[in-house]
């Protein structure tokens, strides 16, 4: 069974589940009941899904807005307001103030983190340390250190084991 959805403002359960499709692109967002209340969702008048996001994002004071503007193209927030989109890639640093709480408020957190597969980075940490196992079996067998070169290609043996990467050793 699915775990259940998470409010996008807060850890909450989310109860309010919103869709909107915009020019083929579908946007969602999960509330639980409180932020749905704070946000004005369920307000009968109805309401924007855009709106929502912008009143969560942008701040509402405009002398707050009215010194950001960006060198190249000239766009203001206020531009931001009416069409969803900025002037330029430079708009991205010059109204770097008004972008960062939005993100904050939209995918909690301004830095981009991704995700990793499972097992990605237990196959990477084998990886790393075969190379380093073959490295030093080189440099073993180069100084004519044999009985490490023999525990280094056992060794190495034993990671393609774990690893389920059974190859023969290529010395």
């Amino acid at each position: 069974m699915a775990s259940p959805l998470k409010c996008d403002l807060c850890d909450n359960q989310a109860t309010v589940h919103l869709t909107q499709i915009v020019s083929q692109k579908v946007h969602k967002v999960d509330l639980c009941e409180a932020c749905a209340q704070a946000k004005g969702v369920t307000d009968p008048g109805g309401f924007s899904l855009a709106d929502l996001l912008l009143k969560a994002s942008l701040n509402p004071e405009p002398s707050a807005a009215s010194g950001l503007r960006c060198e190249q193209c000239g766009f203001v927030p206020e531009e931001f307001k009416k069409t969803g989109r900025f002037g330029c890639p430079a708009c991205y640093e010059a109204l770097t103030g008004m972008i960062d709480p939005m993100l904050e408020n939209m995918h909690k957190g301004t830095a981009h983190v991704g995700k990793v597969p499972e097992h990605a980075m237990e196959r990477k940490q084998l990886e790393d340390r075969l190379t380093t196992l073959e490295t030093d079996l080189k440099g073993a067998i180069d100084a004519e250190r044999y009985e490490d070169a023999a525990k280094f290609r056992d060794e190495i043996s034993q990671v393609r084991e774990e690893a389920g990467m059974a190859k023969a050793t290529s010395i």
